[in-house]
């Protein structure tokens, strides 16, 4: 399409996902042969084409724009106390939330979006499952599970972040929201040496095989409140952490 520029693209097993950059005109000019010709450039929007060959997607829920081919769409329901973000309200009442699951052949397109997106695969393999943020899944093959993980080493000091986490595991092609461009995004690999201390909020995805501590970047709640900082995630173990640290935003851990 004349209006989009293909930025992204992941071929998997039945489904291939690519992200497109829209575009807005920026200049008219007279090609050589007379015709009226056009300059184009990104407005900053996004959206995502999900191509069904067969397989199945499921969709953050009010993300769908159109579809196009033989496509049958079904409310798949979530694991009891779900977490997709436009369903967050009763996944705090512990009901369950839902996907929208598109199957069959042909294209599925989502809304514009001002937030980046990484597509990525998973193998399958059980040391590949990710906890992620809870603003950031987007999208995921249907051959692939999701869930919500509970640190039960984390006691209540916070509501929500950090306690219950969306987690993503089996097999498949699936596309994460961002704050930020790929090109920023910063992946940690922990080997089980050290450790790693980072802002929660700028922690986009982590392996579920890492051990994760939430806690006040200053021990006691006087230092604490002296040193404006809050709370903060220590990452240890064997995994890979995806970071976003040129996106900043008011942490309600701090508040």
């Amino acid at each position: 399409m004349s209006h989009m520029q293909l930025v992204q693209e992941h071929v998997g097993s039945g489904l291939t996902i690519r992200v497109h950059a829209l575009t807005h005109v920026t200049r008219f000019s007279r090609t050589a042969d007379g015709e009226l010709g056009e300059t184009r450039e990104m407005d900053g929007r996004f959206t995502v084409e999900a191509e069904l060959n067969g397989s199945g997607v499921l969709l953050e829920p009010g993300a769908f724009q159109y579809s196009v081919g033989q496509i049958e769409a079904n409310v798949q329901q979530q694991q009891q106390g779900g977490f997709l973000r436009r369903a967050i309200a009763t996944a705090g009442t512990g009901e369950s939330a839902f996907a929208t699951r598109f199957t069959g052949q042909g294209k599925v397109w989502t809304e514009p979006s001002r937030k980046h997106f990484i597509i990525a695969e998973m193998s399958g393999d059980p040391s590949d499952a990710m906890l992620l943020d809870d603003r950031a899944f987007y999208l995921a093959q249907d051959t692939m599970q999701l869930g919500t993980h509970t640190h039960s080493s984390i006691s209540g000091i916070l509501s929500g972040n950090g306690l219950r986490q969306p987690k993503l595991s089996g097999r498949g092609v699936f596309a994460v929201e961002s704050p930020v461009p790929v090109s920023e995004i910063e992946v940690i690999e922990l080997e089980g040496r050290q450790t790693l201390t980072v802002d929660g909020d700028l922690a986009l995805m982590y392996s579920a095989s890492l051990n994760v501590e939430l806690r006040p970047l200053v021990r006691g709640l006087r230092n604490a409140m002296r040193t404006g900082e809050g709370f903060v995630y220590v990452f240890s173990g064997r995994g890979t952490v995806y970071l976003t640290p040129t996106h900043r935003m008011i942490s309600g851990a701090s508040l």
